[in-house]
């Protein structure tokens, strides 16, 4: 029974494994609908915010009207005003381009920084539901183990029994297979925790969901492809071109003005004297202003504007610096997983070869049928090494697939 349970529980793990493998351009599958729409208008905002800061150089055109009533002498006096002004600016010294390049690369940042907090949260599920998969090779491999403990407690019944023992090994061994026990309880109490995280990211049913399966990629590819790296030279050129916004709006600027005006008056009356009289009158104007502002701050906020580029540029390359050293050091965990894989496979085929020869001497008398259990029990445990080895080394890829941008997430 526990043979076949080891079997269905390593086959869905691994059936998992393939069928993700061909779908991993559907790796935010792994997030709620409600997470993803989330998401979805936080990039609709992004698409608004850097239109409006793309078109902000366009000036409004202003519309005004007013309507008075008064009655200082005999009669009542009505007035009415329209007007439509326009103050556009032509020519900024640059300051024109510039705002439309620094409203772009505003968006782009901003995306880039949606990009970074979704993968985050698709990282997230998947690590999580990698570490219940993880978990339920690791309670298979407890059964096992209290499996050998108890066979181990009734050998050491047995000897005791015999007079071949003294009590304290017989202690030992109930100590042994009450913590193996306990260690069971714990796996299982965190795998409940595992599984009540996974649900407020994911709709997938954890039992029914595979783990997708990542290949190693080289560090020229992390970086090139780095969503992290990318958001940072975002920033450094939004920040860029931010200086020249702030260094243009120093500089002298060109308006086109233009204006339509109407006015209109009944019973106007200047003193009780003077016979009322109405008018109404529209005229139109239009002309070039220029201007420039003279600030006592204007080297101070040209020279803040320059260390937040130059601050910025800093920045990206030491985050670069950081993730080559990520990188380097999961490719460390890697090897490491590899040579923990290695020498599993080199305890399988020792185990292996002491199953047969066990059960050879079983046959012909010279062991128990505790000794051949154990040995199963133990064979077992060794291929369940190596397969929460092998998921050890996707969690440490998935650190790197969170920023690596050219996988599909």
């Amino acid at each position: 029974m526990k043979v076949l349970k080891l079997s269905t529980l390593l086959c869905l793990v691994f059936s998992g494994v393939i069928f993700a493998n061909e779908n991993n351009s559907t790796l935010d599958v792994y997030i709620s609908d409600l997470k993803k729409e989330q998401f979805k208008y936080d990039y609709e905002k992004n698409e608004a915010e850097g239109s409006k800061l793309r078109d902000s150089w366009i000036a409004p055109i202003k519309i005004n009207y007013s309507y008075s009533k008064s009655k200082p002498y005999l009669r009542e006096q009505t007035s009415e005003n329209a007007a439509i002004k326009m103050d556009q600016p032509i020519f900024q010294s640059g300051g024109i381009y510039y705002a439309i390049k620094f409203a772009n690369a505003s968006k782009l940042y901003s995306d880039y920084s949606v990009d970074v907090a979704k993968r985050k949260m698709i990282k997230d599920a998947i690590s999580i539901l990698m570490q219940i998969k993880q978990i339920d090779l690791r309670v298979s491999k407890q059964e096992l183990q209290i499996l050998n403990s108890n066979i181990n407690l009734e050998q050491k019944k047995e000897q005791y029994l015999n007079g071949q023992l003294d009590s304290g090994f017989l202690d030992d061994a109930i100590i042994q297979r009450n913590a193996v026990t306990q260690a069971l309880y714990d796996i299982e109490t965190s795998k409940e925790k595992l599984i009540t995280q996974f649900q407020t990211l994911s709709d997938l049913d954890y039992s029914q969901a595979s783990i997708p399966h990542l290949e190693f990629i080289s560090g020229e590819d992390f970086i090139k492809n780095n969503v992290v790296l990318k958001r940072d030279e975002a920033e450094v050129q939004k920040n860029k071109f931010y200086k020249d916004v702030t260094i243009a709006k120093y500089l002298p600027s060109v308006y086109f003005t233009a204006g339509y005006n109407w006015q209109k008056t009944d019973n106007q009356q200047f003193s009780p004297t003077v016979p009322a009289f109405s008018n109404e009158l529209s005229y139109y104007d239009y002309g070039v202003r220029a201007s420039m502002p003279l600030d006592i701050n204007v080297f101070r906020d040209i020279e803040s504007s320059r260390v937040d580029y130059l601050k910025a540029q800093v920045a990206s390359e030491d985050k670069q610096r950081e993730l080559t050293a990520l990188f380097e050091q999961v490719a460390q965990n890697i090897k490491n997983f590899d040579k923990k894989i290695k020498l599993s496979d080199e305890n399988i085929e020792i185990y292996s070869k002491l199953l047969k020869d066990t059960k050879d001497l079983f046959s012909a008398g010279y062991k128990t049928e505790y000794d051949v259990e154990t040995l199963e029990n133990s064979l077992k445990i060794q291929n369940i090494d190596s397969r929460i080895f092998e998921i050890d080394k996707q969690l440490e890829l998935l650190t790197l697939y969170e920023m690596y941008a050219n996988d599909g997430i």
